[in-house]
């Protein structure tokens, strides 16, 4: 699997699908999660409804719809929260390989993802980071590409110097 950096909006990839770091109800929230709910149009909280009416529990993913987004599909994975006491970091890791094998369900052969839970949910930067590239690197997967999406210049210099570091 090929593993890039670019820095900008995840919704606005042009990929087969996009990872949503959400919060437990999925009904839409603050940071990436806003975002996606607000690009992607009320297809995606129709289907959030539908598809998991009782939310997703920490570590685990789904998907729906992408609404109007270019992906086809929106993998909704949520990330423990660390300001809250959540420290367990296969929790954490669990986010992008469990989104790996929704993609690999999906036959999604190019994915874009977020720094999940370094943001409001507080997991230590150089960690969260450390955590996407590791698991992305090993996991086992048909996607073809995998593309982290970072939100400003610090994010994208952390994961462009993770991914030139050797495993």
């Amino acid at each position: 699997m090929d593993l890039e950096v670019v820095q900008g909006d995840i919704t606005a990839q042009d990929v087969d699908a996009v990872v949503n770091a959400a919060n437990r109800a999925m009904r839409g929230g603050g940071g990436v999660d806003g975002a996606i709910h607000r690009a992607g149009g009320p297809e995606v909280l129709e289907d959030c409804r539908r598809r998991f009416p009782d939310g997703l529990a920490t570590g685990e993913a789904g998907w729906t719809t992408a609404g109007h987004m270019p992906a086809r599909w929106v993998i909704h994975v949520v990330g423990p929260n660390h300001t809250r006491g959540e420290r367990d970091r296969s929790l954490l890791t669990s986010c992008y390989a469990n989104a790996l094998a929704v993609a690999d369900e999906l036959g999604a052969g190019s994915v874009a993802f977020p720094l999940v839970s370094a943001g409001v949910y507080g997991w230590p930067f150089d960690d969260a980071v450390a955590a996407a590239v590791e698991t992305l690197r090993s996991t086992d997967t048909g996607v073809s590409l995998a593309r982290l999406v970072a939100f400003d210049a610090r994010a994208f210099d952390a994961i462009e110097r993770r991914l030139s570091a050797r495993p």
